[in-house]
């Protein structure tokens, strides 16, 4: 009996060896694991956007020279135009640029927006980036930057460049968004979510403004060449949200069965979605452009269907070291484009810490 346990207690002791063993070796093995990044899905977006406008840019400008660099916006009333102020400002302590970023008092001063350009080519800036109001109402202060040796840089909206030619002026870099492919990208997606067709309307901006023209143009393009899809409306609302939900009441009412309706900013489209929770309507689409604040809000509550977005965060990084290039002695002879996403309720949740 005596054998049979201590046979027995050596096998127990034995087990135990090997699975200590076992233990410690798979612990050695999770140790030497290499260690995997925690990559979020805006992370991979932003590395993404970034690694193309880079590309796009070519060599990278000397660092510490501390360039001046002037920004004229159009207008911080619109809540991306004051998103973009915070970005040009945090991108420029990044980049060791000493930055002045004005703006015209609302989105249709297109006379105080040239005043503010007009004032600022007397000042000893390396360089200015420009986004107009609309295409030709800062040709003259451009004019007046060239003739004073301030290399100009156009961001976003676009500057007729015919028209500047005729003044006497040029442009020293140019950034921007493909405009018409946000509104290709929207309409295109509008279409998908209404498979038995139906009736669309556009709230375009203010007229002649580059991104209005250029997104109505893209969705427009899309919608009528969809035999289910019909567009009933393409109205001007100057990027104002009482117009927008004027217009939108009005389109309603003309037309009941309206399935959905693209808006050229997210102001107009968070007014059309008022608008139509205000008439009972529910089943429409809404959405817009920019990612705001209040869109992202508005796609997580079921009020918007999308909304285009692109970094604010990169497109300023990339605009100023175009500046700080030119400032240096650089030419740029290419368009720089920025890359475009669309976001909606699939992918919200997924866009915290996008900027």
């Amino acid at each position: 009996m005596k054998k049979i346990l201590a046979l027995l207690l050596s096998l127990s002791m034995a087990i135990f060896s090997l699975t200590g063993c076992s233990t410690k070796t798979e612990e050695k093995k999770e140790e030497n694991k290499p260690k995997q990044e925690n990559t979020t899905y805006v992370d991979g977006l932003l590395a993404d956007f970034e690694k193309q406008l880079m590309e796009q840019l070519g060599d990278k400008p000397k660092e510490g020279k501390n360039e001046k660099i002037g920004v004229l916006i159009i207008s911080t009333s619109n809540e991306f135009w004051a998103n973009m102020k915070t970005r040009y400002e945090e991108t420029a302590k990044d980049l060791g640029v000493a930055i002045d970023v004005q703006s015209a008092s609302a989105e249709d001063d297109t006379d105080g927006q040239l005043e503010a350009l007009m004032t600022m080519a007397d000042i000893d800036y390396d360089a200015i980036i420009v986004s107009p109001i609309d295409g030709t109402n800062l040709i003259s202060g451009i004019v007046k930057c060239n003739k004073n040796k301030i290399p100009v840089i156009n961001l976003g909206p676009g500057v007729d460049e015919l028209a500047l030619k005729e003044a006497g002026g040029h442009l020293d870099g140019k950034i921007t968004v493909n405009f018409e492919d946000q509104g290709k990208t929207v309409a295109k997606d509008m279409v998908k979510k209404l498979p038995d067709g139906g009736q669309v309307a556009i709230l375009e901006g203010l007229a002649g403004a580059g991104q209005s023209v250029g997104r109505t143009k893209g969705a427009t393009d899309v919608f009528k060449s969809s035999d289910k899809i019909k567009l009933v409306a393409s109205q001007p609302c100057d990027w104002d949200a009482t117009k927008a939900f004027d217009a939108t009441k009005d389109i309603i009412q003309s037309n009941p069965d309206l399935k959905g309706i693209f808006a050229c900013n997210d102001v107009m489209a968070l007014a059309a979605a008022e608008a139509l929770q205000a008439e009972g309507k529910t089943d429409v689409l809404v959405y817009g452009v920019d990612y705001t604040d209040s869109a992202k809000e508005a796609i997580k509550e079921g009020k918007m269907a999308g909304t285009m977005s692109y970094s604010s965060a990169i497109y300023t990084k990339a605009a100023l070291m175009m500046g700080m290039k030119l400032a240096q002695g650089n030419k740029i002879n290419d368009t720089i484009y920025l890359p475009l996403t669309l976001i909606t309720k699939d992918n919200v949740d997924k866009m915290e810490g996008w900027k």
